[in-house]
């Protein structure tokens, strides 16, 4: 059935609150510019799993009726749903720049409403088509701003846009298959409140972060990571900004990866999954915003088109699946 007036209220709420949050990862890495992804990613997520491990002692009697299964879980869901996705993503980042991949994990909402429908089979493809169509144009108009842009500011945009499409499509893959698998779960697991799980998913991150932070001092000790372009050897482990670093860690750790799961858990948990998938265009608008505002600059007139047919593709998207039950 349809969510309630009052369910559908805090699902939007807690959905939004989830997308402002996760909007921070985005910028991370280029507030953070001689920081490789691979230390941003690990660095992340030892601060959500440490974060977690010190908020464990309050929900440890809840944590404690997790089956080895739930663990098992968790732990799939933290390593594709947290470390590969933010690797790929802050790589892509620091590739191509904010807008284009945040533009491409704006697809999330629709790539999310087509992996469930051909599974489940619940909307008719014409159905579909006309918010997939919009949001292929706004895609469109939004990567060839960004590409006029770097193309403008180096002569190697070509390749850059390139790598950093495959590496941002690689976080799509991730991002698809984890909140359809988690909303799964915790719809089959209405025991369990958002913040336990949220918990559970950072402390099975923290041994998968330290793992891969050991993983990238092995590889920094036989070839040495980049600080960037132009910047020499990376300082391992924190760099050059170490309080910077850290703090920025710290607090992504707290608001994106453990506030911003808990969020999301509970709009998983108040709405139909077709229908939550869709309010993931908080986080692209959210991430946008945060960029723009980082570069101190206003959208170019194409890439505003195009930010304005992704919102007019997802909200059609919406309303075709508020029209569909459950």
């Amino acid at each position: 059935m349809p969510p309630r007036a009052g369910e559908l209220g805090a699902g939007l709420a807690c959905a939004l609150g989830a997308g402002l949050a996760w909007g921070l990862v985005f910028v991370a890495p280029v507030m953070l510019p001689g920081y490789p992804a691979a230390v941003l990613s690990v660095g992340r997520y030892a601060a959500f799993g440490l974060i977690a491990l010190a908020l464990a002692w309050s929900a440890r009697e809840s944590l404690a009726r997790l089956t080895r299964a739930d663990w098992a879980e968790a732990a799939r869901l933290s390593l594709v749903g947290n470390l590969l996705y933010y690797g790929c993503l802050a790589a892509a980042i620091q590739t191509a720049g904010v807008p284009l991949p945040t533009m491409l994990i704006g697809t999330l909402p629709l790539v999310i409403a087509v992996v469930s429908n051909l599974s489940e089979r619940t909307l008719p493809w014409a159905r579909l088509a006309p918010s997939l169509a919009v949001i292929a144009v706004g895609i469109a108009l939004v990567n060839h701003a960004e590409f006029e842009r770097l193309r403008e500011a180096s002569p190697d945009a070509g390749p850059r846009l390139l790598l950093g499409t495959v590496l941002a499509l690689g976080a799509v893959a991730c991002w698809t298959w984890y909140p359809i698998r988690n909303a799964r779960w915790m719809r089959a697991n209405p025991d369990v409140s958002s913040a336990t799980w949220a918990t559970a998913q950072g402390l099975t991150t923290l041994p998968l972060a330290l793992a891969g932070w050991a993983g990238v001092a092995v590889w920094h000790a036989a070839w040495p990571l980049r600080a960037g372009e132009g910047g020499g050897t990376f300082e391992f482990p924190f760099g050059a900004q170490p309080w910077a670093f850290v703090g920025l860690m710290t607090v992504i750790g707290l608001a994106a990866s453990w506030l911003g799961t808990l969020l999301w858990n509970r709009a998983s948990r108040l709405l139909p999954t077709s229908l939550v998938g869709q309010l993931i265009v908080f986080e692209t608008l959210s991430a946008l915003a945060y960029g723009f505002m980082w570069r101190g600059e206003a959208p170019a007139a194409g890439a505003a088109a195009g930010i304005a047919l992704l919102v007019v593709g997802v909200v059609i998207g919406v309303r075709t699946f508020q029209r569909t039950p459950g």
